[in-house]
């Protein structure tokens, strides 16, 4: 039987290029001259530090950008609060989405469920795996969990006839 995982992985190789991109330019650029604006990466979490909100909001920008050049979705980065740390400094943390979680591959399932297609979804791990009759019915499975779940930045992978 054919079928498909619906996955929500980033390509980490590209988010730590665009973070070590990123770092450059804050070392380079005038205004970031001498305050403590930068960006780092450990496993899946991006710590950003800056003066103030402001430039923390700066940095965040020059991220944003840095993804979207290397082709990676913006949507797999969610923004943590911001913490005062010693002194007037800030940071914020930003962490790489990855899997999908429990409640949002419930309300996938569900989604695929009540579609009337000939389909089943299974929740396995952090990914959904769906199967169907034929090739046809699993595409138009796709096309629906594209429009409805926009939010989630999902890629489908491991589609086997």
């Amino acid at each position: 039987m054919p079928s498909f995982d619906a996955v929500c992985e980033p390509n980490m190789v590209e988010v730590k290029n665009a973070v070590e991109n990123a770092a450059k330019e804050i070392g380079t650029r005038f205004d970031f001259k001498g305050t403590a604006a930068g960006i780092e990466i450990k496993d899946k979490e991006i710590t950003m530090t800056g003066d103030a909100e402001f430039q923390l909001q700066q940095v965040l920008e020059l991220l944003l950008a840095k993804v979207a050049k290397r082709s990676v979705d913006p949507r797999f980065l969610d923004k943590g609060d911001v913490q005062k740390m010693g002194g007037d400094k800030v940071r914020q943390v930003v962490k790489v989405r990855s899997g999908i979680e429990t409640e949002q591959a419930k309300k996938l399932q569900k989604l695929i469920k009540d579609s009337k297609l000939k389909v089943q979804a299974a929740i396995q791990g952090d990914a959904v795996r769906v199967t169907g009759k034929d090739r046809d019915v699993l595409q138009q499975a796709i096309a629906l969990v594209r429009k409805e779940m926009a939010e989630l930045p999902l890629a489908f992978t491991n589609f086997r006839d």
